[in-house]
């Protein structure tokens, strides 16, 4: 107790700590209200689904049915809702009312069949050609292994079931079920190959760890700029004299009124059981970043839907806007999401390099797995994080490359090269390196720097992809990855079967029994991976200006665009790997590479129908105006015979002049792009290169006009919140 406080105050305190402790997950339908509301058995039933991902004996879903609508409406729920992830990118959800009429009374009502099946009009959602427009079944299927919660607005509340979306001929039409497949395919392969290393059978589960960068900005500025309301960014606007140069906003204190913000979203956040961790100004004026705690893969993958729907919500309340675009603003750090995985195998995490031989083969067999998949597969890799927002993003300003590589750190990667080569280290140059034996020595965790230019590092216990942009759904690089892993384990574990004499060897595995013919045949099988797959490991600069030419000489895909990026989902082998492990028909890859295409071409064609239109409602008059009465200065000057600051105004007058000559035409040249683009396809990059050139221009009077006179809120305004 500190001195002059009185007990009753300390004791205030610790109620209040508690207070706060048992508030978190107290609007999901957990493990307590699990207890609380169901029987014993049903209970146990539900949580052998949740926990060991076991099929949903579906006896119990009347029971659970019910004890969910009396969770929820003792929470104050009135409606339920079927919470799903279709391929917008969003959320989507259609309210319906617990109410009922049973001869003619109303009665309160929530069957196991409203639990486990929900069928909305979702004719309009993406398909990417799966159904047509006029077909309007769609199914939501219930996902146990993602808690129900309560969705709070100022009128009540509502009953959220997360859950899956497909068509009516079952295939999928969101990003939760190739994630849910992209799970069962990794377990199935890890327990193949852990069957091999003598482990008796266990579930494996994906671990993830989300970070979500994002931007704040006053909403009365906000409502000012047609180019943050419709796009999500800043078409227009002249650099700050103050920007991130002095590195003095990064881990700052944070302001009073952000902080206030974050209060509340963390409070909301943990009543929804997500347990935000982190806090913390970013790089970029007016950029912050909350991180969670890890959780299982499918759970921190809809966390983070309700992470970012949270900051959006909150935001509002305190007169701000949450910006979650890759690139708001031109000139500063970009916002990303990195996605930090693992996967563990009986509740051991097995990329923990382990503190003795045998754990080090099992780590070893997984990095030399996940190394494989990513050199195979980096062209899916960047696939699942492209889109017009991160292509502004990716390799500018601390944002990782386009190129996908790997960072071992030095340390990690001496091992790999050691692996490789079969010797044991400098001072046993006559030794012959084991994997499994005491020659290889115990690597340590976090024994290497981090690489923030890499976009898949290695960070002692996990791979941070960094690679996502802020505004992505975590499902779609979480599924390429968990595929991608899984046929190289498959591989690994195939090739060692093969080696070690088939079904008749694997038969006669006993639990615990790792013999040294294993060893070997491990150590060429990871050997040969290793020689053909390590080109992907680079442990430098990727800014450098070398790197990209370094990676066209390894062999390594250099996608720098969107459009460029998502051919790979349009290769038959990307096609056939993903019908192989189950995640994806080649229909269903086909719908989102259409799909992805379609939301590019969009989002590229209102940004430049918004920057024509500021360009020439708001900026082009605001310059005219500027021009008109620096013109009528000069002239007067001129007739009143005064000399001094005429050659000042003429030069203002012939440089506004030539912004006006120079906004005519390159408003002129985005229309024809635009024009182009509504009955061409791939007329994207034109657009592009218009909306630059017109920006140029843009930025460039907004230092010439008037500062009453100019229209928008400038960067000087915006980024800096205090």
């Amino acid at each position: 107790m500190l001195c002059g406080e009185s007990p009753g105050k300390e004791n205030a305190t610790m109620t209040e700590e508690t207070k706060k402790a048992t508030d978190f997950g107290a609007d999901v339908f957990g493990e307590e209200a699990i207890q609380t509301y169901l029987s014993k058995d049903t209970a146990k039933k539900l949580q052998a689904t949740i926990r060991e991902g076991k099929p949903l004996d579906p006896s119990i879903a009347g029971e659970v049915a019910h004890g969910i609508r009396h969770w929820a409406m003792d929470r104050g729920a009135t409606h339920y809702t079927h919470w799903f992830l279709p391929m917008t990118g969003s959320t989507a959800e259609k309210h319906d009312s617990f109410l009922e009429l049973k001869d003619g009374e109303p009665i309160m009502q929530f069957s196991g069949k409203n639990l486990i099946v929900g069928e909305p009009d979702a004719s309009s959602f993406p398909s990417g050609g799966i159904r047509s427009t006029f077909e309007a079944r769609g199914y939501t299927a219930w996902d146990p292994t993602s808690p129900a919660f309560i969705k709070r607005h100022s009128n009540g509340a509502t009953l959220c079931i997360p859950t899956a979306f497909c068509a009516y001929t079952g295939e999928s039409l969101d990003k939760k079920t190739p994630l849910l497949r992209s799970m069962q395919a990794l377990d199935k392969s890890l327990k193949r190959l852990m069957k091999l290393f003598g482990r008796p059978e266990a579930h494996s589960a994906c671990t993830l760890g989300a970070e979500q960068e994002y931007f704040l900005v006053d909403k009365e500025y906000w409502k000012k700029r047609p180019d943050l309301v419709l796009t999500g960014r800043t078409l227009f606007g002249a650099p700050s004299a103050k920007g991130q140069q002095l590195e003095d906003h990064y881990f700052g204190t944070i302001p009073d009124r952000v902080l206030s913000f974050m209060n509340d979203v963390e409070k909301d956040l943990w009543k929804l059981g997500i347990p935000a961790k982190t806090r913390h100004n970013e790089v970029a004026p007016a950029q912050f970043e909350l991180a969670p705690q890890f959780e299982e893969l499918n759970l921190a993958s809809d966390h983070n839907m309700l992470v970012m729907d949270t900051l959006r919500g909150v935001a509002e309340k305190h007169g701000l806007k949450c910006l979650l675009h890759e690139k708001p603003y031109a000139g500063v750090n970009g916002s990303g999401k990195h996605n930090n995985w693992s996967v563990a195998y009986g509740g051991k995490n097995l990329l923990d390099p382990g503190t003795n031989p045998h754990e080090n083969a099992v780590f070893l067999t997984v990095l030399c797995a996940v190394i494989e998949a990513v050199d195979k597969h980096a062209d899916l890799l960047r696939a699942s994080v492209a889109g017009a927002g991160n292509d502004h993003r990716l390799g500018a300003n601390e944002a990782p490359p386009a190129v996908i590589s790997i960072y071992l750190g030095d340390q990690l990667a001496e091992v790999v090269d050691r692996i490789e080569s079969g010797v044991a280290g400098e001072a046993k140059k006559a030794d012959t390196l084991k994997i499994g034996v005491d020659t290889l020595p115990p690597l340590p965790k976090d024994a290497t720097d981090r690489n923030r230019t890499s976009p898949f590092a290695f960070t002692g216990n996990k791979f941070e992809f960094r690679a996502p942009g802020s505004s992505v759904c975590c499902s779609g690089p979480m599924t390429v990855l968990n595929t991608i892993v899984a046929e190289s384990v498959d591989r690994i574990a195939c090739e060692l079967e093969k080696e070690l004499g088939g079904e008749s060897f694997v038969a006669s595995i006993k639990p615990g029994e790792h013999t040294a013919r294993f060893h070997d045949t491990l150590q060429k099988v990871l050997q040969s991976s290793l020689k053909a797959h390590k080109r992907v490991v680079f442990n430098g600069n990727g800014y450098e200006a070398e790197w990209p030419k370094e990676a066209e000489k390894r062999g390594l895909p250099n996608a720098p665009d969107t459009p460029s990026a998502l051919a790979a989902l349009a290769k038959p082998e990307n096609a056939a790997l993903f019908e192989k492990f189950g995640v994806m028909t080649k229909r269903e890859l086909e719908s989102r590479h259409e799909i992805f295409l379609e939301e590019y071409a969009k989002k590229v064609r209102i940004e430049g129908a918004c920057a024509r239109d500021i360009a020439s409602e708001m900026i082009f008059p605001a310059v005219k105006a500027e021009y008109l009465e620096s013109l009528e200065a000069f002239s007067k000057a001129g007739k009143a015979g005064i000399a001094s600051g005429t050659l000042a105004l003429r030069e203002n007058v012939v440089e506004l002049g030539a912004g006006l000559d120079a906004l005519r035409n390159e408003i002129g040249k985005l229309e024809d792009a635009l024009g182009r683009a509504a009955c061409a396809e791939a007329a994207e990059g034109e657009i592009l290169s218009s909306m630059k050139a017109l920006r140029t221009t843009v930025d460039a009077m907004e230092k010439r006009v008037s500062d009453a006179r100019w229209p928008l809120p400038k960067y000087r305004d915006m980024l800096f919140l205090y």
